[in-house]
């Protein structure tokens, strides 16, 4: 009889790349009954991809939903009826301290350091963001304390959570595969940016350098600021942009099959100098040099595996004098790409961060069998 595991999550869309595609399809097969509950999606409930579904209505507002929803995510989680749960929010920590309590083994998914993104959030005003990450980080680790597992996405955050809870590992954002080989000469003279489009990951000093470069930039993504979107959209490198909005899973793949330089030119705070941006690993697995922010931990594998060049992420004319190589020196810009690919495929995929979840998963069910 399979065990019965339910992912929980209130903030990230039904089909989030991490926890969907990787995590819950991947426990899918390997004979685990997978429920994946979330919150305010079109998507109806149902079976997709071996996963079920389970969709239910909240407050849409941050702070609403923050207060006020700990109590129905509860009860609705109980109906499940699972035997692990695995929750993938920050603001679900009570939620999970709960589970705990009634006897369910508990994993937290924490896909940020987020005391230190606290203070770097813009809705927290800037004089309180310190005292709010203290609060928030005692908090975190209190509750991490009690639960049977940790996941995190970078061994940096990894090494935090292991000073606190014995079971934790890290379970890297690696890319699952390969997109259909594209030849590089039906590729667009594009470049791409798919993300959050927030002033921290860089999105103003892309559209300047677009200015100083004879391309287009295909981007996509939710805007989180309206502020922000209307000083970016005045800038005058806003004419190359191909402003595509939220793309669904087939609408990314087509974006990375048709442009030839991904950007993931994020600003240096510390969240970001320490972790691994998904973006990276996605450009090299479809064969594309990229344009990276020069933090050693990026420098260390695009040098390394010669698949792009770092600059700093402040400078509109690095990141353009960057574009301008890899365009006019397009026999390099490809030999990059196939560097990258040769990477992913060796070192950056999914495969081996699978192996790593499914031993975690059993650790906490040991007559459990591994049936992939």
């Amino acid at each position: 009889m399979s065990i019965k595991v339910c992912h929980i999550t209130t903030v990230h869309p039904a089909f989030d790349n991490r926890i969907f595609y990787r995590e819950c399809v991947s426990l899918a097969k390997a004979d685990y009954e997978v429920h994946l509950l979330i919150a305010n999606q079109e998507e109806k409930a149902g079976l997709k991809e071996g996963v079920h579904l389970h969709n239910i209505n909240l407050s849409k507002a941050r702070i609403p939903r923050f207060l006020f929803s700990k109590k129905s995510v509860l009860k609705a989680a109980l109906k499940i009826e699972a035997s692990i749960y695995h929750f993938h929010d920050p603001e679900l920590l009570p939620v999970g301290k709960r589970l705990k309590q009634l006897g369910k083994k508990v994993i937290y998914d924490s896909h940020e350091d987020v005391p230190r993104q606290i203070l770097h959030k813009s809705y927290i005003p800037r004089f309180i963001r310190p005292i709010v990450s203290k609060i928030y980080e005692h908090m975190e680790n209190k509750t991490v304390r009690q639960l049977d597992a940790v996941v995190s996405p970078t061994p940096h955050i990894q090494n935090r959570f292991s000073k606190i809870n014995s079971k934790s590992v890290a379970i890297c954002n690696f890319p699952k595969k390969v997109l259909k080989k594209t030849d590089w000469n039906r590729r667009k003279n594009e470049l791409c940016y798919i993300g959050s489009l927030t002033k921290v990951r860089g999105i103003l000093e892309m559209i300047e350098a677009l200015q100083m470069v004879d391309s287009r930039l295909n981007l996509a993504g939710h805007w989180w600021e309206e502020d922000y979107k209307i000083q970016v959209a005045q800038s005058p490198g806003w004419k190359k942009v191909n402003a595509l909005g939220y793309l669904n899973k087939a609408e990314v793949e087509q974006v990375l099959c048709q442009s030839k330089i991904g950007l993931v030119t994020l600003h240096p705070i510390e969240s970001y100098q320490v972790a691994y941006a998904v973006k990276m690993f996605e450009y090299m697995a479809n064969g594309i040099p990229m344009i990276a922010s020069n933090f050693p931990l990026w420098k260390s594998i695009v040098e390394e595996n010669n698949c792009g060049i770092c600059v700093d992420p402040l400078d509109p004319k690095a990141i353009a004098k960057a574009i301008n190589y890899l365009l006019q020196n397009e026999e390099e810009a490809k030999k990059m790409g196939k560097n990258g690919q040769k990477a992913f495929l060796e070192k950056y995929n999914w495969n081996s961060e699978k192996e790593k979840l499914i031993a975690l998963y059993q650790s906490l069910n040991p007559n459990k069998q591994n049936n992939t």
